[in-house]
């Protein structure tokens, strides 16, 4: 299975991150539909299953696991909200140093006192982070020890962070993969 990333329009993440839900939301066709699968009696009786396709770039994403559509569509929006830093990539300026790295917004707040990443993905500033963080991995072509370097932790405090959410660390291994590197383990 390939993966196509999807599309910025040359526009920064932040453009769609920084929406309000009812903004965010505004910019989605939502499908509804009858989830399969197990559930009990009512699972298939109503179309509370809920697909949001983010139309400025191109990201899918359902939820399905509630019998109610108002909490399947909400589940929906915070994914899609998620697949913004997942999935999107800035490009980094040529150049850019850790110190520059370690300014920008969604990265600077993330540190705690000692320099290090360290927070649960509930964590508001969690989701940010992520993006800033995947954006220096595909700058550095996926080297660890490089983007590291240039967001100012150690390895081990990289690899930690990535490891803290189940997605990340998919999507860091698929950019490692598509640079040519063993998946981390």
């Amino acid at each position: 299975m390939s993966h196509t990333p999807p599309t910025t329009n040359g526009l920064p993440r932040a453009t769609w991150a920084r929406l309000t839900e009812p903004q965010l939301l505004a910019q989605c066709e939502v499908d509804t539909y009858r989830a399969s699968g197990p559930g009990g009696q009512k699972r298939n009786k109503t179309s509370s299953a809920v697909r949001l396709r983010h139309a400025p770039t191109g990201l899918i994403v359902i939820a399905e696991e509630s019998r109610s559509q108002h909490e399947n569509k909400a589940k929906a929006l915070k994914r899609l909200w998620h697949a913004l830093f997942l999935e999107l990539r800035d490009p980094l300026p040529a150049g850019t140093t850790a110190e520059a790295v370690a300014a920008l917004p969604d990265y600077a707040l993330a540190r705690d006192a000692d320099g290090r990443l360290h927070m649960s993905a509930r964590d508001p500033r969690f989701w940010p982070a992520v993006g800033v963080v995947l954006d220096v991995m595909a700058a550095v072509e996926a080297r660890v020890a490089d983007a590291a370097a240039l967001l100012g932790v150690s390895t081990g405090n990289l690899i930690d962070f990535l490891q803290t959410d189940p997605k990340v660390w998919q999507e860091s291994n698929r950019l490692r993969a598509a640079f040519g590197h063993k998946a981390l383990r």
